[in-house]
C-alpha cells in the first residue's frame, strides 16, 4: 500500500477539498480509498459487542489488524492534505490547517462520546436493564463519581474511555505534524531519528497520557507509540522514501511470514497447542497493542506491501473489478471520519439488538449487513453535504469576451492550457 508520488505519471492524490495547482493532473489514489474503506468494515465488525464474525477479521489471524490499517492510511492521507500545503503554503499556514483539523476532531470525539453514552443510558431505562449497557463500556465510574472532575478530564483528554480511544489518538499524532515538517528543514535523518525515538520510549511504556481520573490506568492506543505506522504512511507519500519495489521474491516472503504467525495469534492453536500460547505469551512487548510492539509492526508491513502488490502499479488491479464493490469501498474511505464516527454508535445498538433477541446466525448477518448499508449510507450522505450542492451555479448571462489589444498574449483558459478552479 505505501506509494510514492514518484510512482505514477501523474501527481500525488489530493483529497477532495484541496484545490490543486492550477494545469496539474490531480486524481484521489484508488488504493488508499479503497483500503481505507474495507478498514472502516472490519472495525464496525470489530466493535460491535460479542460478534461472531471477528472470528474472521484479520485481527484472528496476526498480530497487526484494522487499526493499523486506518493509521496507516490517515497518515497517507495526512501527507497528500497537509504535507504539501506546508511545503507551497509556509509552516504557519500548514500549523494552522493542522489545528483546525485537530479542533474538528477534538469535537468529533466529543460529541460521539456524549451520544454513545446518552444512548446507553436510553437503553438502560427502556429495557430495564439497570446499568448494564453504561458498564458494559466502563462508564458508571464516569456518570456516577465525580461529575465536575470527571467532566473536566472528558474536555481536556484526561478522560478516554477504551471503546472511545482511536480519535484522541489521532488527534495527538495530527498535532506532531508541524513538529516533523520542521525536522525536515534540518534533514530527513532527523525525522526518522525522532519518529523511531519517540516510538521506542513510547513502546516500553516511558511515554503516555492518563486515561482517567480516578485510577493510574493510560491511554489504550499509546499515541507517541502508534505515531510509527501513521509516520510510515506520510513519509512514503511525501517521497521521503521509495516505493518498495514489486518482485515475487520479496511477495513470497512477505506470504510466508504472514501465515506463520497465524499459529501463534488464532485462538485455535493458543488453545489446543500449549507451544503456541506459551510461545505468544513470551513475546511480551514485541506483540503489545497498546505500545504498538515491533512484530505488530512488522507484521502489518508484510500484509501493507502484500495489498500493495496486488493491486497493481497505481490500483490498476483493482479498478479492473467489476461491479459495484470498488465504488462503494472507496466512497466510504474517503469518508472515513464520518464514516467510523457513525460504525461507533451503530456497532453499540447492533450489540444491544444481539444481546436483546439473541445471538443467532440470521441476528448477527441482520445487524452486520445492515450496519454496513447505514455507513454505506453515511458515506454518500457525506459526500453530498461535502459537494455544497447549495453552491450550484448562478444562472447568469454571460458577458461577452471582450477582444484582446493587438500583439497582447492569449491568457484565456485555451490560450495557457489551465482549467479554471471553482470556488471552494
Amino acid at each position: 500500500m505505501p506509494i510514492s508520488p514518484k510512482s505514477s505519471g501523474t501527481a500525488a492524490a489530493i483529497p477532495a477539498g484541496q484545490v490543486a495547482t492550477p494545469g496539474a493532473s490531480r486524481q484521489r489514489d484508488v488504493r488508499l480509498d479503497f483500503f481505507r474503506g474495507i478498514g472502516m468494515f472490519i472495525i464496525f465488525i470489530a466493535h460491535v459487542p460479542y460478534n461472531a464474525w471477528t472470528n474472521y477479521i484479520p485481527a484472528r489471524f496476526g498480530f497487526s489488524d484494522a487499526t493499523e490499517i486506518f493509521v496507516f492510511c490517515s497518515g497517507m492521507a495526512s501527507a497528500i492534505a497537509f504535507g504539501r500545503l506546508f511545503e507551497e503554503r509556509g509552516f504557519k499556514v500548514g500549523a494552522t490547517r493542522i489545528a483546525y483539523r485537530c479542533w474538528q476532531v477534538y469535537w468529533a470525539h466529543i460529541s460521539i462520546f456524549m451520544l454513545v453514552a446518552a444512548s446507553m443510558v436510553l437503553a438502560d431505562k427502556w429495557l430495564a436493564r439497570d446499568g448494564a449497557y453504561l458498564q458494559g463500556l466502563n462508564l458508571v465510574p464516569f456518570l456516577s463519581g465525580d461529575t465536575g472532575t470527571n467532566l473536566v478530564g472528558l474536555l481536556t483528554l484526561t478522560y478516554v474511555p477504551n471503546f472511545f480511544d482511536i480519535l484522541p489518538m489521532y488527534l495527538v499524532i495530527l498535532a506532531m505534524i508541524p513538529i516533523v515538517m520542521a525536522l525536515k528543514k534540518l534533514g530527513r535523518a532527523y525525522v526518522f531519528a525522532a519518529i523511531l525515538a519517540t516510538w521506542f520510549f513510547a513502546t516500553l511504556g516511558w511515554i503516555n497520557l492518563p486515561a482517567e481520573p480516578w485510577s493510574d490506568r493510560v491511554w489504550f492506543f499509546n499515541p507517541f507509540a502508534w505515531q510509527l505506522v501513521f509516520f510510515t504512511g506520510f513519509v512514503f507519500i511525501r517521497g521521503w522514501l521509495p516505493a518498495p519495489p514489486i518482485s515475487r521474491p520479496l511477495m513470497i516472503a512477505a506470504a510466508l511470514f504472514v501465515a506463520a504467525v497465524i499459529p501463534f495469534h488464532h485462538t485455535w492453536f493458543l488453545t489446543n497447542v500449549p507451544f503456541f500460547n506459551d510461545a505468544r505469551n513470551g513475546l511480551g512487548l514485541l506483540v503489545d497493542k497498546t505500545g504498538f510492539g515491533l512484530l505488530r509492526y512488522v507484521h502489518f508491513l508484510a500484509i501493507a506491501y502484500l495489498a500493495y502488490a496486488l493491486a497493481g502499479p497505481n490500483g490498476d488491479n483493482i479498478r479492473t473489478i467489476k461491479g459495484p464493490f470498488v465504488a462503494i469501498c472507496c466512497k466510504v474511505g474517503q469518508q472515513a471520519l464520518g464514516v467510523f464516527l457513525a460504525g461507533q454508535l451503530l456497532s453499540m445498538l447492533g450489540g444491544i439488538y444481539l444481546n436483546e433477541l439473541g445471538h443467532t446466525y440470521f441476528n448477527t448477518a441482520l445487524v452486520n449487513f445492515t450496519g454496513f448499508a447505514l455507513l454505506i449510507a453515511v458515506a454518500y450522505i457525506a459526500a453530498y453535504f461535502k459537494s455544497s450542492p447549495w453552491k450550484g451555479h448562478k444562472h447568469a448571462t454571460a458577458l461577452p469576451a471582450q477582444p484582446a489589444p493587438s500583439g497582447a498574449p492569449d491568457r484565456s483558459a485555451a490560450g495557457t492550457g489551465r482549467v479554471s478552479q471553482p470556488a471552494e
